[in-house]
């Protein structure tokens, strides 16, 4: 009877493992999409956990439309926009997840552990396994958090890296004769749709749909919220209320991002030896101790036995 119910159990925990593991694929091989200015759908990749959870954020809704909960809502989703999640989650659904991501795996975590300790020794998990539930709860309390402040800093890396080689484009199309918005369209037509040019696409549509430019650009630069642009749509915006030339503008604000790149570039290199002085006594100083003293310790083995 024993053995019959042993063989049940098993058969049953088999059975959850395999449904767990379907639904992890179901999820990994979904892909998701947000939809740009132009009607265009550009893949963005969150986590499988999200995937995973997000038919289950419309139960919390009660909780998470609570007033405590307003200003966090109110800047998850300034940052979903940010980091280029705008239509694909919200700030009250990215709230939710952070709410049953620490409350519903943090749970069948801590079963795991539990589980765990109860057929491998004490010794595993020293006298208790808690500490161990802790961590793991609060990490995935935190996981969400660090998703999006990751993908907010790739999304501005990008912006960065790309925005000096598209002033320099704009530069000398206005300064050949075209105007600000043709140029505009023709570096959108040109170039490949990276994070900048989603943006600029979104502005030139507003300004044809009859936003003044002015006001366009005002929205790119608080949407986005990276210093280089928010520099550069000042500098037009002041352009455009006092009559100078554009051309002019995007030469001075072009110099000066090829100068910032160039002192972050001996920024970076001047922090590499301190960098990489970690790796050089973790792996390398050891390494060498080993070569150096370990024929002498061999032969003063062999002579003690």
């Amino acid at each position: 009877m024993q053995s019959a119910v042993t063989i049940a159990m098993t058969a049953l925990w088999g059975l959850a493992v395999a449904g767990l593991a379907w639904c992890i694929a179901s999820a990994a091989g979904e892909v998701t999409y947000v939809t740009l200015a132009d009607g265009r759908r550009q893949a963005r990749n969150i986590p499988i956990l999200f995937k995973m959870l997000l038919p289950f954020v419309g139960n919390l809704d009660a909780v998470v439309s609570r007033p405590v909960f307003a200003a966090r809502i109110e800047r998850c989703h300034a940052t979903l926009i940010s980091s280029g999640f705008e239509g694909l989650l919200s700030g009250k659904e990215f709230v939710a997840l952070e709410i049953l991501s620490p409350a519903a795996v943090g749970m069948f975590w801590c079963l795991g552990v539990f589980a765990l300790g109860a057929a491998l020794p004490d010794s595993l998990f020293g006298s208790s396994p808690l500490p161990i539930c802790a961590v793991g709860v609060l990490l995935f309390a935190l996981m969400p958090r660090l998703w999006l402040q990751s993908e907010l800093k790739k999304r501005h890396m990008s912006i960065m890296r790309a925005l000096p080689f598209v002033l320099d484009l704009l530069t000398l199309s206005v300064e050949a004769g075209m105007d600000f918005i043709s140029a505009l369209q023709r570096n959108c037509q040109t170039r490949k749709m990276d994070p900048l040019n989603e943006e600029l696409l979104r502005m030139i549509r507003e300004i044809q749909l009859g936003s003044p430019r002015r006001e366009a650009l005002r929205k790119m630069a608080n949407r986005v919220g990276q210093t280089d642009l928010k520099s550069l749509a000042n500098a037009l915006i002041q352009a455009d209320e006092f009559g100078v030339s554009i051309g002019a503008i995007l030469r001075i604000q072009s110099d000066q991002l090829r100068s910032k790149r160039f002192d972050r570039a001996e920024k970076l290199a001047a922090e590499a030896p301190t960098k990489m002085l970690g790796p050089l006594m973790l792996c390398i100083f050891p390494a060498v101790f080993i070569i150096l003293l370990g024929p002498v310790i061999i032969q003063v083995m062999k002579g003690m036995f």
